[in-house]
């Protein structure tokens, strides 16, 4: 990665961590805990909880040393987002999901990219801790269905164009020039939708062109992933979904940025998962390995799909791409 100008000075660092629902209250009480362990520990974290006034009265009475505030935006994570950025102080504001678990590295990998003056933001890798074995017909290429890093990412700092939302952190002047994430994209409660990270990438990325967003795989987190996101219903799904929010940025912000990754994704990395796992089966006779490059065509098939529907679902609205701003 090129470097260029250096600010020696350490951001400040704040958390913000996100919850909808008590049935996850062990896993967001683990979340707290690994950012209390951090090295380089943080300003301050917040923990936003997005319309649940049982959550978040717990949140408040169980939580020590913790600001709870309650999502005042639309249901959801953009809206549960915006308002945890809204209740922070520091320089750079990191987001980590309510299901993982920081390396004690974590805010000080993210902290020192932060080194160069041109970086705006930094995300970091993700590593998938299976709460059942990890099916044998799941392709690491696909990881991205359950939040994490997945196979054809980078394994050393890089620039890139956007982040996984569970493992990500902008400069506080990143929201102040481009504002918030956007409603209507991403997550709300289990239904499977994303790309408001990417979304909200790409507008920075059209204000300020000479600025950069970095990959930093030593700055990980470890995601859980349960028994329901291990199933092929939930696989399709998610494809689906993701296709249909790639689709409405598309409409937004226009093919070209909301595609090119994809496009290059799809080429090399599902082509060659395909192959590898193909010729996995005849060289190891590893039966999943054909059922994993089945899933890399059914996936891909799928996502297509969904970005269909959502372009044909856009067209009958009229376009709306928004020039650079």
């Amino acid at each position: 990665m090129a470097q260029t100008a250096h600010d020696s000075r350490v951001p400040s660092m704040s958390v913000v961590i996100c919850a909808y629902t008590e049935a996850r209250w062990s896993d967001l009480t683990a979340a707290i805990e690994s950012v209390a362990r951090q090295r380089q520990p943080p300003m301050e974290t917040v923990v936003v909880i997005d319309h649940n006034p049982d959550l978040s009265t717990r949140a408040r009475r169980d939580l020590a040393g913790i600001v709870v505030v309650d999502n005042d935006e639309e249901r959801g994570l953009s809206g549960a987002r915006n308002t945890g950025i809204r209740a922070t102080h520091g320089d750079v504001i990191a987001f980590m999901d309510d299901d993982a678990m920081a390396e004690p590295d974590w805010l000080e990998e993210l902290g020192a990219a932060y080194g160069d003056a041109a970086v705006m933001a930094v995300g970091g890798s993700i590593i998938p801790m299976w709460l059942r074995r990890r099916p044998t017909w799941f392709p690491e290429e696909f990881d991205w269905v359950v939040g994490c890093t997945y196979l054809g990412m980078p394994t050393h700092a890089t620039i890139v164009r956007n982040m996984i939302g569970c493992n990500m952190s902008f400069r506080r002047e990143v929201f102040d020039a481009v504002g918030g994430f956007s409603s209507g994209i991403g997550r709300l409660g289990t239904r499977p939708l994303g790309g408001e990270e990417t979304e909200l990438c790409i507008r920075a990325q059209r204000h300020w062109p000479d600025r950069t967003i970095v990959y930093e795989p030593r700055a990980m987190v470890r995601h859980r992933v349960p028994p329901s996101r291990g199933t092929l219903g939930y696989f399709r799904a998610r494809c689906y979904a993701e296709g249909l929010s790639k689709a409405t940025i598309s409409r937004r912000l226009g093919a070209n940025q909301a595609l090119a990754t994809e496009r290059q994704y799809a080429v090399r990395t599902l082509g060659r998962g395909v192959v590898r796992n193909l010729i996995a089966t005849v060289r190891e006779r590893d039966l999943g390995g054909s059922r994993r490059a089945a899933a890399i065509v059914f996936g891909l098939a799928t996502t297509t799909f969904g970005y269909v529907v959502g372009t044909t679902m856009a067209m009958a609205t009229g376009p709306t791409v928004a020039g650079n701003r």
